[in-house]
């Protein structure tokens, strides 16, 4: 598409990438943390666009990245490869209470994305275990902080009162999503922004 159009292609959402939530999860993060360098965000659940997303934002903005996953759904080597080539510090950790301990956010997202409906109970059981829960919260820490990208399937990767809950910052990460697309739009228009 890019090749094809006179004007630029925003990629906000794809099978391999995320662009764009990433920006507004650099932005939520910066907001409630206070900084991005040095920060640790683990990423429990599939190794898929978004966390492929986040991986290369985290290189970029001196975030450290752990993705905790099951066998099978882990984060695609090259993927990893190109965000250490990018200076970052990305993990992958298959017990998800261990990736968590220590966290400064903690990130799911849905384990049936969209085109793998047909997949749905084979991953149910993938990822038994790996559901953002109190527990798991406990372990991470009352300083971790919880991002979904939304919309999330309740009871499934993320329990209602961890969603619900004093630690969780998705609605404003939504809101960030808005601000941080036309933000993009504002700096692509001929005026650059200005």
């Amino acid at each position: 598409m890019a090749a094809a159009s006179p004007v630029p292609v925003v990629n906000l959402l794809s099978d391999r990438a995320h662009p764009c939530q990433a920006l507004a999860d650099l932005m939520t993060l910066q907001e409630e943390l206070g900084g991005l360098e040095g920060r640790r965000l683990v990423f429990v659940g599939d190794g898929n666009n978004v966390a492929a997303s986040l991986a290369f934002a985290a290189a970029l903005s001196g975030t450290e990245l752990t993705v905790s996953s099951p066998p099978g759904y882990e984060l695609d080597d090259d993927i990893v490869e190109r965000a250490r080539n990018l200076g970052g510090t990305v993990e992958r950790v298959t017990d998800p209470y261990e990736a968590v301990r220590e966290a400064d956010a903690v990130y799911t997202d849905v384990w049936t994305s969209m085109g793998q409906e047909t997949e749905t109970e084979q991953r149910l059981v993938a990822f038994r275990g790996y559901q953002v829960d109190t527990a798991l919260m406990e372990a991470a820490g009352p300083q971790a902080i919880v991002l979904h990208c939304l919309p999330a399937h309740r009871g499934e990767e993320i329990t209602d009162n961890v969603l619900e809950g004093p630690q969780s910052v998705v609605w404003r990460q939504a809101e960030n999503r808005m601000h941080s697309v036309r933000a993009v739009f504002a700096m692509l228009s001929p005026s650059g922004g200005a």
